[in-house]
């Protein structure tokens, strides 16, 4: 009976060796696989963060743009309103010079209208030579 139970108590502690072995190997895969699935998730998460980072940053960028552009436009605007009020008084102011050119000088009013003409006759035929040309 003492072999059968050396025997019976070698293979006990055979079996539970080995399970041991094969539990602490399955544990430590298990373990490294964890750490790597962690180390994923974090790398992850700092990709979204940095992604999140760069979104804001870009929104920000663009409503600044925006706003600059924006302020722009309303300058311009103005200045078209300023620009557009001057021609008006300029168009009046000559209409008037017009006016009292023609009845304190007509000849020089006359000879002012030719010169126009002149000069429109001109840049017509500068036109059609350059077409010509072309």
């Amino acid at each position: 009976m003492s072999q059968e139970f050396i025997f019976i108590l070698v293979s006990f502690l055979f079996g539970f060796v080995s399970a041991w072995i094969i539990r602490s190997v399955s544990y430590f895969k298990l373990k490294k696989n964890q750490k790597s699935t962690e180390g994923l998730l974090e790398s992850e998460k700092l990709i979204k963060e940095t992604l999140r980072k760069e979104s804001a940053l870009a929104f920000k960028m663009k409503e600044s743009v925006e706003a600059e552009l924006g302020r722009k436009l309303e300058q311009s605007n103005a200045l078209i309103k300023v620009m557009d009020e001057d021609i008006i008084l300029l168009q009046k102011s000559n209409e008037e010079t017009e006016e009292l050119l023609k009845i304190t000088q007509p000849e020089i009013h006359a000879l002012k209208l030719k010169l126009i003409e002149a000069n429109n006759t001109i840049s017509r035929l500068k036109s059609q030579l350059t077409e010509k040309n072309s």
